[in-house]
C-alpha cells in the first residue's frame, strides 16, 4: 500500500471526506489524493516520493514558488520574534501600506484571515453602509463558503455537483439575486426588478471557480455604470487576480474601479490571510469607528505579514509579472499547438490558465457545464501519472509561477499533447 493511501485511509477516520476542503478529494476526476511532504519551486513531493511539475500553486499563493527564499527567510526571522501578539504590530501597518499603494482604488484597508472573511466582511459592510438587504452575484463566481454567497457558486460546490448547500436558510439564500456572467440583458433585468435594493454586486472579474473564462468587452464598464447610477456598492473578489494578473490586479487590467475589494493568497506568502479594503467613506463604517462590526483575533498576523510582504516586494525586484506573461505566453502557444484540431477551448490571462473538455465558446457557467468531464478526468491521470499536476477539476483554474522554466514549460507541453492523443 502506499504512503498517501494508507495516509488517506486514516485521515477518512477522523477528517470528514479525508480532506480539510472538498476539492482536495478528488471526487471530481475520481481516485484519491495524494499527500504530499514537500514543496520547492515549482516542484511537489509526495510522501511516496514522487515529483510533480505543479501547476495548482497551492491554489494561487505561490506566485514566486514554493520556499521562495525571501518569504521563508522573512517567516523564520519574524517567527524567532513571536508568532502572534493580540496588539497592533508594525508589518500589518507596511502591509496596509504597500497595498494602498499597489490598488489604487483601496484608500483603507483591513486584514483578516482567509478569502471567505474578506467577501463576508464585505458584503455585511456594504449591507450597513447602504441600509439595504439584497445583494447580487454571477453564476459560477464562488466567493468562499459564505451562506449569502453560496447560491450557484463554483469551485468545490461545482465539483461535488452540489451547486448550493445545505444548511443554508431559504430566507437568507432568497436576498441573493443571481444572473449569468457576460449577460448584459440579464443584469440590467435584475438591476430594473431590483431598483433601490440591492446594496452590493459581488463578482469575481475574471471567474476562475468555474475553470476560467473572460469578460466580453463592455460589460465590467456596464456593471461598473449601473452599480453608480443605482447606489449600489461594487465588490471586486481578486482573492485570485489580486497581484496576480497585475500588481494592481485585474482593476488595473481592464481600467475599473470597484468600490470594495476582497483579497487574499499572494498577499499572504503561502499562510492564510485575506484583505478587504476600499473607498474611505465606506471603511469608516466599520467598528469601532463605525457601527458595522468585524472582529479576528488573528487578523493581521505578524508571520503572514512579513510572508506577504517579502513576496510581494521579491515580485517587485525581479519585475515578475513580466516575467509571468512572458512564461504564460510560451505555456499558451505549446498548448495551443498541442490542442490544434481537438474539442477543447484553452483561455489564458496572466499566469492564469483553464483548458475546457468543449468546443465552446465558453463565457459563463453554463458554457463551461458543457465539458466532458470523464475526458477530463482521463486526461488528468494521464497527466498526473506522467509527472504534471494540474487542478483536479475540470472547474478550476490552473496557475504559473516564476519558477515555471521554460524546461518546465517544455516538458509539459510534451505530457500534455501526448495524453490528449491518448484520450481522444
Amino acid at each position: 500500500m502506499s504512503a498517501s493511501r494508507s495516509l488517506f485511509l486514516s485521515a477518512k477516520q477522523r477528517i470528514p471526506g479525508g480532506v480539510n476542503s472538498p476539492v482536495r478529494a478528488f471526487r471530481g476526476v475520481g481516485g484519491e489524493p495524494f499527500f504530499v511532504k514537500s514543496a520547492a519551486g515549482c516542484r511537489l513531493t509526495t510522501v511516496d516520493d514522487r515529483e510533480l511539475i505543479d501547476f495548482v500553486g497551492t491554489w494561487g499563493p505561490a506566485i514566486l514558488g514554493h520556499a521562495a527564499a525571501p518569504v521563508i527567510q522573512a517567516v523564520q526571522e519574524t517567527a524567532a520574534r513571536g508568532l502572534s501578539f493580540g496588539t497592533p504590530n508594525p508589518l500589518e501597518v507596511d502591509m496596509a501600506e504597500t497595498i494602498c499603494h499597489l490598488v489604487p482604488s483601496v484608500q483603507k484597508v483591513r486584514m483578516v484571515n482567509s478569502g471567505t472573511e474578506a467577501t463576508m466582511s464585505c458584503i455585511r459592510l456594504a449591507r450597513g453602509f447602504t441600509a439595504r438587504s439584497k445583494i447580487l452575484k454571477f453564476e459560477g463566481c464562488y466567493h468562499g463558503h459564505v451562506d449569502s454567497l453560496l447560491v450557484k457558486a463554483g469551485s468545490g460546490a461545482l465539483t461535488n455537483g452540489t451547486p448550493d448547500s445545505a444548511g443554508v436558510p431559504a430566507e437568507l439564500a432568497a436576498l441573493t439575486i443571481t444572473v449569468p456572467f457576460n449577460d448584459p440583458a440579464a443584469l440590467e433585468a435584475a438591476f430594473d426588478a431590483n431598483r433601490g435594493d440591492l446594496a452590493a454586486v459581488i463578482l469575481e472579474p475574471v471567474p476562475a471557480n468555474a475553470g476560467l473564462y473572460l469578460p466580453e468587452p463592455g460589460f465590467l464598464e456596464n456593471l461598473r455604470a449601473l452599480c453608480t447610477a443605482n447606489g449600489t456598492i461594487l465588490i471586486f473578489d481578486e482573492v485570485m487576480t489580486g497581484f496576480r494578473l497585475a500588481r494592481g490586479g485585474a482593476q488595473e487590467v481592464f481600467g475599473i474601479t470597484p468600490d470594495l475589494t476582497a483579497m487574499g493568497k499572494v498577499i499572504g506568502g503561502g499562510l492564510p490571510v485575506g484583505a478587504f479594503g476600499g473607498r474611505s467613506e465606506i471603511m469608516d463604517f466599520l467598528s469601532p469607528d463605525g457601527p458595522v462590526y468585524q472582529a479576528g483575533t488573528l487578523s493581521g498576523n505578524p508571520v503572514a505579514m512579513a510572508a506577504g510582504l517579502a513576496q510581494l516586494k521579491e515580485m517587485e525586484r525581479i519585475d515578475g509579472w513580466a516575467r509571468l506573461e512572458e512564461t504564460g505566453a510560451a505555456f499558451e502557444a505549446a498548448t495551443r499547438e498541442a490542442i490544434d484540431g481537438l474539442p477543447l477551448v484553452f483561455h489564458r490571462i496572466g499566469s492564469m490558465f483553464c483548458l475546457y473538455f468543449t468546443q465552446g465558446p465558453v463565457k459563463n457557467l453554463q458554457d463551461a457545464m458543457h465539458s466532458d468531464r470523464d475526458r477530463f478526468a482521463k486526461f488528468f491521470h494521464a497527466c498526473l501519472e506522467d509527472g504534471v499536476y494540474f487542478a483536479p477539476s475540470q472547474f478550476e483554474a490552473g496557475f504559473l509561477s516564476t519558477a515555471h522554466t521554460p524546461a518546465d514549460i517544455e516538458r509539459s507541453a510534451e505530457i500534455v499533447a501526448k495524453n490528449l492523443k491518448a484520450v481522444f
